[in-house]
């Protein structure tokens, strides 16, 4: 804020502009570590453009000074929610992340066999053909599970 407590200054907004700037940039990436990054840096933007929209002075607790100079708690409190939210969505997103790597060895986001499907027809301007469904779960092999990969252990004995 500045000195008056007539707004926030531009120094402020630009910062805010290029949080949440670097933020949409690193959620548009396909690295999950990116994204994360990309989370925090917009939760950390969109948090100080709140604290923006409140106007500064006094402790707002009644009694300790004019009511016109004491400072907006509701933008204060709009904060420390959404600092909770992002750390619930940062830590989810690091168990992804890390689950990921854990599984695949990279943290890539691949792209989805439906996706690359949709870009074909679309390509060709084909209509997608409609799924009246019917068929039972054992004939209809959009309904079907993929079996899960097997793992195969290794033994010190030099047996597989």
């Amino acid at each position: 804020m500045s000195a008056g407590g007539a707004g926030p200054t531009l120094v402020l907004v630009v910062i805010v502009g290029v949080l949440v700037g670097c933020g949409v940039s690193l959620l548009l990436e396909r690295s999950l570590t990116r994204i994360l990054l990309g989370v925090i840096l917009l939760g950390n933007g969109v948090n100080l453009l709140i604290l923006l929209g409140g106007r500064s002075g006094v402790a707002p607790v009644v009694g300790t000074g004019a009511v016109e100079e004491m400072s907006d708690a509701v933008p204060q409190a709009m904060v420390l929610t959404s600092i909770v939210i992002t750390f619930g969505l940062t830590a989810f997103l690091l168990a992804v992340g890390y689950r990921s790597w854990y599984l695949t060895g990279d943290d890539e986001v691949p792209d989805d066999i439906e996706d690359r499907q949709i870009v074909r027809r679309a390509e060709r301007d084909e209509v997608t053909t409609v799924d009246l469904g019917g068929e039972g779960a054992d004939a209809d092999p959009e309904q079907v599970d993929p079996e899960p990969a097997r793992r195969r252990l290794r033994r010190g004995d030099g047996v597989e």
